[in-house]
C-alpha cells in the first residue's frame, strides 16, 4: 500500500499523517527494503519491554523501610529525605511509588465555605506527645489564602492563646476581620449557650478582641463546611512537619516549625485553591488584614507588686540581749540624757 500512495506521486509527510507513522519510520522502510519483502504469514509477537533503570530504583528499600516505621509519611516528606540520601530525580515517580505502596481511598468531596480576602481566620489547638511531654499547637489558619502559622506552648490556656495571636498577627502582618474558633476546649467560649444561640465571650478574651479589632465568631452550622479549614491543616502539620521528625528541645522543635512553614507548607501548591498559600496571600489578602495594634494586650496589662519573700524557716533569727530596765537608764545617763 506504501509503494501505491509513492507511485501516486503522494508526498512522504502526508502518507506519515495517513499511516500514522512518524516520517521517520516512512523513511527507514524506505531505506532498508521493507517494500521489497514478502509479507509475514506469522501472527506478531511482542516480547517483554526491557526494563528501564530508573533514578529512584536505588532508593525503593530507603522508602519501604520509612514508610513501614511511619505509614503516614508523605510523598513529599520522603522527597525530602532521600535528596539528602542522594536522589537527584523528580517528585511524579515517587509519587507514582508511594501510591503502589499506600493506595488511598478517594475522600468524599467536601465544598468549603469560603470566605473574601482579609475577612477570617480560624484558630484551633492540637495535642503533640514529646519525651518530655505534651506539647499545644495553636494553628491559625487564614481563611482565603490558607497562609497557616502554628508553635508549640506547654500549656493550653487563655494566656498561651493570647500570646499565640500575637504573635500569629505579626506574622500575617495585619489581623483579620473574624475569628472562627471551636469550643477551645471552654478557653474562650463557655461551656454552655443561651437559647438564642449567641456566643458567650471570656470577658478577658473580649477585651482582647477589642484591642486587637477582630470579631469572635463560633464555629456552626456545619464543622466539615466551616471549620476544615484549620482542622484539615493540623492533620497535615502532623504528617508533613511531626510525624517521623527528631526535636531535642522545645527552641528546636519551634525552629523547625517556622522554617517548614515557610520552605514547605506556606509554598505548596494547595489542593483546594490551586495556588500556593503564599502568593495567594501576598497578591490579593495582605493588603486588606486591618493594621496591627501599636502595642501588644500584654504590655497593657498591670503588671503584679512583687511579693516580699518570706523568711525560711532555716535562716537564723536576730539574737536580741535582754536586760533590766536599770541596764537602759544608766545608758541614757551616759550619753547625756539622750533618749
Amino acid at each position: 500500500m506504501l509503494r501505491h500512495y509513492l507511485e501516486r506521486g503522494l508526498s512522504k509527510a502526508a502518507l506519515a499523517r495517513e499511516l500514522g507513522v512518524s516520517r521517520r519510520t516512512l523513511y527507514h522502510w524506505i531505506e532498508t527494503g521493507q517494500l521489497d519483502r514478502e509479507l509475514d504469514d506469522a501472527p506478531v509477537r511482542s516480547g517483554p519491554r526491557p526494563s528501564v533503570v530508573r533514578k529512584l530504583d536505588p532508593y525503593r528499600a530507603l522508602i519501604r523501610t520509612r514508610l513501614a516505621q511511619f505509614p503516614e509519611l508523605t510523598a513529599v516528606r520522603l522527597l525530602e529525605e532521600i535528596r539528602a540520601a542522594g536522589y537527584s530525580g523528580g517528585y511524579t515517580q515517587l509519587k507514582a511509588y508511594v501510591r503502589e505502596l499506600r493506595p488511598v481511598e478517594a475522600a468524599e468531596p467536601v465544598v468549603r465555605f469560603e470566605t473574601p480576602p482579609g475577612h477570617q481566620a480560624q484558630v484551633d489547638f492540637a495535642e503533640f506527645r514529646l519525651p518530655w511531654g505534651k506539647r499545644y499547637a495553636p494553628l491559625v489558619v487564614l481563611g482565603y489564602s490558607r497562609l497557616l502559622w502554628l508553635q508549640y506552648y506547654p500549656h493550653q490556656s487563655l494566656d498561651v492563646l493570647i500570646e499565640a495571636l500575637e504573635a500569629a498577627f505579626g506574622y500575617f502582618g495585619g489581623v483579620p476581620a473574624e475569628l472562627l474558633f471551636d469550643q477551645m476546649k471552654a478557653v474562650i467560649i463557655a461551656d454552655r449557650r443561651p437559647d438564642d444561640g449567641s456566643l458567650l465571650e471570656n470577658a478577658r478574651f473580649g477585651r482582647f478582641a477589642a484591642h486587637w479589632g477582630f470579631r469572635i465568631r463560633a464555629c456552626r452550622p456545619y464543622r466539615a463546611r466551616t471549620k476544615g479549614k484549620v482542622e484539615r491543616p493540623i492533620r497535615y502539620a502532623r504528617q508533613s512537619f511531626f510525624y517521623g521528625r527528631d526535636f531535642v528541645s522545645d527552641a528546636d522543635l519551634n525552629a523547625q516549625a517556622l522554617a517548614w512553614m515557610e520552605q514547605v507548607a506556606n509554598v505548596r501548591l494547595h489542593r483546594a485553591t490551586g495556588e500556593r498559600p503564599r502568593q495567594r496571600f501576598e497578591r490579593d489578602e495582605r493588603a486588606l488584614l486591618q493594621p496591627l495594634a501599636r502595642r501588644s494586650f500584654r504590655a497593657l496589662l498591670p503588671t503584679p507588686a512583687p511579693v516580699p519573700e518570706a523568711p525560711s524557716a532555716g535562716s537564723p533569727l536576730p539574737t536580741v540581749e535582754r536586760g533590766p530596765l536599770s541596764v537602759y537608764a544608766h545608758l541614757v545617763q551616759a550619753h547625756g540624757g539622750a533618749a
